[in-house]
């Protein structure tokens, strides 16, 4: 299963991902396209600032993303979306099973692209939004060498203990990474059933640890 993203995608899809990396204590009442905004400005100064990050510590890095952005993303409802209709036919230790494998596959992916990031900017275009709305798209430009990459969020409102605004998708140039996920998953699924793309992440995510 590969992805059909270019390398320059590729990293401002983890430049978009990585404005999770420095989380402080989420305020309930930040709008969304303030917490991007504000996200956006911390993680770009701690990736100039992280020399480890810099060198291509693969290591510190996957340590990095696993620990400070997947804690802020409605895991479960990306990976529910990615598998598609079979998210409901599978049992609780195969949904536990795949969210895990495409948890792995995720961070690596992040981890590894983490390193192309470097002096870009992010301009967050005006939110048409209802304060009483529970999901949102937060629209922004990268903006670095070349021209500017479409870079949008998909987030909802999460409600009681630690609510506040959580991504569940990403837009980069027009291609939502979940429908990418998706569409792969599916073929999958089709060729060898719900075991089989379990057993696939697994391989794929032995295979890029021995690489790393």
């Amino acid at each position: 299963m590969k992805i059909a993203f270019s390398r320059r995608l590729f990293a401002m899809l983890l430049l978009g991902v990585s404005t999770l990396l420095v989380l402080p204590a989420r305020a309930a009442d930040e709008a969304a396209d303030a917490l991007i905004k504000r996200l956006s400005t911390e993680v770009l100064d701690n990736i100039k600032a992280d020399k480890a990050i810099q060198s291509g510590d693969l290591s510190r890095i996957i340590a990095l993303v696993d620990g400070k952005v997947m804690p802020n993303v409605n895991f479960q409802r990306m990976t529910a979306m990615a598998v598609g209709p079979t998210w409901r036919q599978a049992t609780p230790e195969q949904q536990k099973h795949l969210q895990d494998e495409f948890k792995i596959l995720l961070v690596r992916t992040y981890a590894g692209a983490l390193t192309q990031v470097s002096d870009q900017t992010i301009a967050i275009k005006p939110m048409r939004a209802a304060a009483e709305d529970k999901e949102v798209v937060v629209r922004t430009e990268v903006k670095g060498r070349g021209d500017a990459i479409q870079l949008d969020y998909r987030l909802e409102k999460t409600p009681g203990e630690g609510a506040g605004w959580k991504i569940f998708n990403m837009n980069v140039l027009g291609v939502w990474l979940v429908e990418t996920y998706r569409s792969q998953f599916a073929q999958e699924i089709s060729a060898k059933g719900i075991n089989g793309l379990i057993t696939t992440l697994t391989e794929r995510n032995k295979t890029n640890a021995k690489k790393g």
